[in-house]
């Protein structure tokens, strides 16, 4: 038996639990890899909102960063909330020095409430020296907007522009997220310097959206963990969150944006 891949994350902390490293660990089990993390922030946050931000120190990060890659074997990095430019840096040098593979780069910058995750002193580091390391760059709508300094894309055109854009950052691939648009699907745009691929579903009526963009990002890593071709590990994500939002409507959790359902294949009412 072939044994199962180890994926790592580097993130924030949700205590909330339905974003951050604990939705990227939950979408790491739920498609079947074993999930290490490291914390780069720990956030006072639930369904409403974020109402604390705890930086944890460069050096304690990268102490996390030398434990795990001195004794697991990861064949997969997803990286969401890096805050300040030290921490960016610090995470770079020690992904080089250690020469991760399969990086799926999600850049979290407000939360599904609207609270701000990046500083603004740090776009430029995420731009220069962390999407040049990223083999997929998953930003939404705003998130591609901020990266390129365009405004928000309001067409499918506008979405293949800003594609473009970011692989001029040097991102082997970019997978923009169409959810925030207003149509009756929702489609995602895959691009690379050679193929251009979208991914479409049926927008699902449900305020449970709340980490949606982790969950996703780090089931696309889990599915590279497998060695899987970049274009199927984003089908198989995207068909899993699809069925993990429509299920998210099982959960009882806050009174604000709730989570989706990640474990929505292996639990029973």
């Amino acid at each position: 038996m072939n044994a199962i891949p180890n994926a790592l994350t580097i993130a924030g902390s949700d205590s909330g639990g339905g974003a951050g490293i604990q939705a990227d660990l939950k979408s790491f089990s739920a498609n079947r890899v074993y999930g290490a993390s490291v914390i780069t922030a720990l956030t006072a946050q639930n369904t409403v909102g974020v109402t604390a931000i705890h930086d944890v120190p460069v050096g304690f990060i990268d102490a996390q960063m030398d434990a795990v890659f001195t004794d697991l074997n990861i064949a997969a990095v997803k990286i969401g909330m890096l805050s300040q430019v030290p921490v960016i840096k610090t995470i770079v040098n020690s992904l080089k020095k250690h020469r991760a593979r399969n990086i799926v780069f999600d850049p979290v910058m407000v939360t599904s409430t609207g609270d701000p995750l990046l500083h603004g002193d740090a776009v430029k580091a995420v731009r220069s020296v962390l999407m040049p390391l990223a083999d997929l760059v998953t930003p939404n709508l705003h998130e591609a907007a901020k990266l390129t300094g365009l405004e928000i894309a309001n067409s499918e055109s506008d979405m293949i522009v800003q594609a473009n854009e970011l692989l001029k950052h040097g991102a082997q691939a970019v997978l923009i997220k169409g959810g925030h648009r207003s149509s009756s699907e929702c489609a995602d745009l895959l691009k690379s310097a050679t193929d251009e691929i979208w991914f479409r579903a049926d927008r699902i009526k449900t305020s449970n959206t709340h980490g949606t963009g982790c969950s996703l990002s780090s089931a696309i890593a889990a599915h590279l963990a497998y060695g899987r071709e970049l274009r199927e590990a984003v089908q198989l994500a995207k068909n899993w969150l699809t069925s993990a939002i429509a299920a998210s409507g099982q959960l009882s959790v806050g009174s604000g944006n709730g989570p989706v359902h990640h474990f929505h294949e292996l639990w029973s009412n």
